[in-house]
């Protein structure tokens, strides 16, 4: 993976500016970064992941539920809405949810209990931007370019910001190597 230089907006609080830019070169890397954003996740984390369809947003949780130690295959659950994996290493179980056919916000989650899972679990949603950003002032914004149209290019531009108070002093930089 390799890391282009970061713009910097001095005007931007301190949280906001808590993130990292990377490429991502096949399936096969956004997989090892999900591995290595596991080392950084605990429970009451909340990942916001967002991005083109095929940009490899299912890749990268399943790297989070390889490194996070879940049982069960890590798959999407756009049909499902949401899937609990629980942890076999005693850490936390990873809730995965795709709010891709869910309309409304956080309204329209509540049977999830997100709210309820978010202190014990890691909740990583895909298309959850604009949905469930109320369940807590400290998450991660995950967003996946990808080259649209007829292209076999598997190059991934991936931009991770923390927000609030939980990721004010995390190091994402540890993702560059």
């Amino acid at each position: 993976m390799e890391a282009p230089a970061a713009p910097h907006n001095p005007a931007e609080p301190a949280a906001a500016r808590a993130g990292v830019h990377l490429t991502v070169n096949s399936p096969e890397q956004m997989r090892e970064l999900g591995l290595h954003l596991a080392e950084l996740l605990r429970a009451g984390d909340l990942v916001m992941l967002n991005g083109e369809l095929g940009a490899g947003k299912t890749t990268l949780t399943r790297g989070l539920g390889e490194g996070l130690g879940v049982r069960g295959a890590v798959t999407s659950p756009t049909f499902v809405i949401a899937r609990v994996h629980p942890s076999l290493v005693d850490g936390p179980p990873l809730v995965h949810v795709d709010a891709y056919r869910l309309g409304g916000g956080l309204d329209e989650m509540e049977d999830l209990d997100l709210d309820v899972s978010l202190s014990d679990s890691v909740i990583v949603v895909e298309w959850g931007e604009g949905k469930v950003e109320e369940l807590t002032d400290d998450r991660l914004h995950v967003v996946i370019h990808r080259a649209v149209g007829d292209t076999t290019d598997e190059v991934r531009h991936v931009t991770l910001t923390g927000l609030g108070a939980r990721w004010a002093s995390a190091d994402l930089n540890v993702l560059n190597s």
